[in-house]
C-alpha cells in the first residue's frame, strides 16, 4: 500500500490546492472530505471516493477500507494529516471525492415537491445551516441561485455536517430557476419586505418552492415580480430581518406542518 510522509509530495500539494482553490476543484472535478461520519454520509449519498488518506495512529487500515471498498488507500503521517485537515477531531481520515453535477435538469422531484431556493448566499455557515434545515425537513431539493462560491468549498462541506451529501442540490441563475419552476408548475413564495403578506396565510400543500435572499439586500426584483406570492415573517422587535437560515426554517416547517409532516 502507498505511503506518503512528506508535505512536499506533489500529490499532497495538489490536495492542498483542492482545499484552497475553487479553480482546482472545478478543473479536477474532485474535493476533500474530512471525518468518518461525513465520508460515510457522502458514500451513502452516491458520491464516489477516489482516494482515502488515513493516519494509522487514529484510523486503522480496516476502518478506512470499510468506508469505501473501491477507493485507493494511502497511509499518511501526522505532518501530512495536519497539513490537509481543517479540524483536529476528524478521526484521522480524509477522502478525495468526485463532485456531482449541479444542473437543474438532473433534479429528481416528487409529484408534489417542496423546494428551498436561496439567492446568492455568501456565508458558508449560512449555506451549511440551510442544508441542515433542508435535510431535517427532507426537502425534495435545495437550489442556489447566482452562487457566490462553489458548494464544495471546505467551509461549506464542514458547516453542513454532511448535509451537502444528503440533499439534492442544483445551481443556476435567477432567470433559469424561475423558468424551471414555472415549467414544472411549481408555485414559488418569496420572503421579502416589499408587497408581502404574512407567510402563514398561504397554502403550501401543492408543489411549492420557498425562496429566501441575503440578509443584507434581500431578494432581487426579478424574484419579487415573478413570485406566486411575496411573503413575510411578522417581526415584533426593533429589527426588520433575521438570519436567513432561521427564516428559511420557519417557512419550511410551516409548509411541513400544512402537509402533515
Amino acid at each position: 500500500m502507498k505511503q506518503i510522509t512528506s508535505i512536499q509530495n506533489p500529490y499532497i500539494k495538489s490536495l492542498v490546492q483542492l482545499q484552497e482553490k475553487s479553480k482546482a476543484r472545478k478543473q479536477s472535478g474532485t474535493f476533500l472530505i474530512e471525518g468518518k461520519r461525513e465520508i460515510s454520509i457522502a458514500v451513502k449519498g452516491g458520491y464516489e471516493m477516489e482516494t482515502l488518506l488515513f493516519l494509522p495512529e487514529i484510523c486503522s487500515e480496516n476502518e478506512a477500507r470499510e468506508l469505501s471498498k473501491n477507493a485507493e488507500l494511502i497511509e499518511i503521517n501526522k505532518e501530512v494529516y495536519q497539513k490537509l485537515a481543517y479540524r483536529d477531531t476528524t478521526e484521522g481520515i480524509l477522502a478525495v471525492a468526485k463532485t456531482k453535477s449541479l444542473q437543474l435538469s438532473d433534479l429528481q422531484l416528487s409529484d408534489n415537491p417542496l423546494i428551498l431556493v436561496a439567492e446568492a448566499p455568501e456565508k458558508p455557515g449560512n449555506i451549511g445551516a440551510l442544508l441542515r434545515t433542508a435535510d431535517a425537513a427532507n426537502l425534495d431539493a435545495v437550489i442556489i441561485a447566482n452562487p457566490k462560491s462553489d458548494l464544495y468549498n471546505p467551509n461549506i462541506v464542514r458547516s453542513s455536517v454532511g448535509c451537502l451529501f444528503t440533499n439534492q442540490i442544483a445551481t443556476g441563475t435567477t432567470s433559469e430557476i424561475i423558468a424551471f419552476l414555472k415549467e414544472r408548475k411549481i408555485n414559488f413564495y418569496c420572503a421579502t419586505l416589499q408587497n408581502s403578506t404574512s407567510y402563514h396565510t398561504q397554502d403550501y400543500t401543492t408543489p411549492t418552492a420557498l425562496v429566501v435572499g441575503t440578509e443584507a439586500t434581500g431578494l432581487t426584483e426579478e424574484w419579487r415580480k415573478e413570485a406566486t406570492q411575496n411573503i413575510i415573517i411578522p417581526m415584533q422587535g426593533e429589527i426588520d430581518s433575521m438570519n436567513v437560515s432561521v427564516a428559511a426554517a420557519i417557512l419550511i416547517f410551516e409548509a411541513k406542518r400544512q402537509r402533515g409532516f
